[in-house]
């Protein structure tokens, strides 16, 4: 009688054992898998782990984002799968309704989602390294420092001149953790494939080096945001190349003075002495006076073919051009365009 008893009594034990334990599997379970990462439908919701973080950097930014329902279920699971040990850099786009496993899987595997890197307008390296390092977690002056060394002007075929040649603009995708040196890499691959055997034709018919041809394309580029006007433009100044007459061109002598904020060149900025004065230097300038857009550079390669020597801005204020065969009609545009800016009180 006493051994069925202890018996019935070990049976209720366990049993009581066994709801207790699945009772604890159940909420283990939940705050594993469930979901626990609430965002608005409509959010594009974004985590940034610097390189170099600690866990507690990293749970104190997944806080900051103010998706987390249960924080301490997330401790718990990220403890459980051993993330603390396991910290991988880099940006992380957050989906709604994911579970903690969810979560620290992508985290822990480093599944980054890309950045779509976009640059324009953009006139010198120092602009251009700012921009870079406005979307990618690389150091703006380290980048610069390594586009103006010797080592690596020379290891992709540049010099201090040309190396800006090597950034076409686009967009482009990057991990945001990329270092400095594999960024440069990278744009130096997207640079030869830009410059497919079709473009090297047509830049061979010119009898322009590749860096000669963006060179002249960032002057085109300057000249005019209408597309419609770019292959005109650049084939005023292939004219002037072939004629042996400087391309007297406005835009390398704000680029030389340094001011890009001049609205209206003057006779003393002819003077400067500077190897980008096309008004006082033959031929191209050593190097792009910005980041040529793609359309400039194939306006360039594609030019249209005319007798225009000279060109001036319209004195309406349009953007466009009027272009002339003779020094005499580009003088008498020149001085309505004068006039125009007199009216206007524009005189620097």
């Amino acid at each position: 009688m006493k051994a069925h008893v202890w018996l019935k009594r070990i049976m209720i034990i366990l049993l009581v054992v066994i709801i207790l334990l699945g009772i604890k599997g159940v909420d283990l379970y939940r705050k594993a898998f469930s979901p626990n990462i609430f965002i608005s439908k409509d959010a594009n919701t974004y985590l940034y782990i610097p390189t170099g973080s600690s866990y507690e950097v990293v749970l104190e930014k997944i806080i900051e984002l103010k998706v987390v329902r249960n924080t301490k279920s997330l401790e718990w699971t990220a403890q459980k799968k051993n993330y603390p040990n396991q910290i991988k850099p880099g940006k992380y786009r957050i989906r709604n309704r994911i579970s903690n496993n969810e979560l620290i899987n992508m985290l822990r595997s480093g599944r980054q989602y890309p950045v779509k890197l976009t640059f324009n307008n953009i006139r010198t390296l120092e602009q251009f390294s700012e921009r870079i390092a406005l979307q990618l977690e690389l150091d703006a002056s380290k980048l610069l420092s390594l586009l103006k060394s010797d080592s690596v002007q020379k290891k992709y075929g540049f010099t201090r001149y040309t190396i800006n040649c090597m950034f076409i603009p686009n967009t482009y995708e990057f991990f945001w953790d990329t270092p400095t040196d594999k960024f440069i890499e990278r744009m130096h691959a997207e640079y030869e494939s830009f410059w497919n055997s079709k473009r090297k034709r047509k830049a061979d018919k010119l009898n322009l080096s590749r860096e000669e041809i963006i060179t002249l394309a960032s002057i085109v580029n300057e000249e005019t945001d209408k597309d419609e006007e770019k292959a005109r433009i650049a084939g005023v100044y292939i004219n002037r190349i072939k004629k042996g007459m400087r391309l007297q061109a406005d835009p390398t002598v704000i680029y030389a003075v340094g001011n890009f904020n001049i609205k209206r060149v003057l006779r003393k900025h002819y003077q400067i002495n500077s190897p980008f004065n096309t008004y006082r230097v033959d031929g191209l300038p050593p190097g792009p006076i910005c980041l040529p857009e793609i359309s400039s550079i194939d306006a360039v390669l594609d030019y249209e073919k005319h007798n225009y020597l000279y060109m001036c801005a319209k004195s309406d204020f349009s953007g466009y051009h009027v272009f002339t065969v003779t020094l005499s009609e580009h003088n008498r545009n020149a001085a309505l365009y004068r006039k125009q800016l007199n009216k206007r009180r524009i005189y620097r």
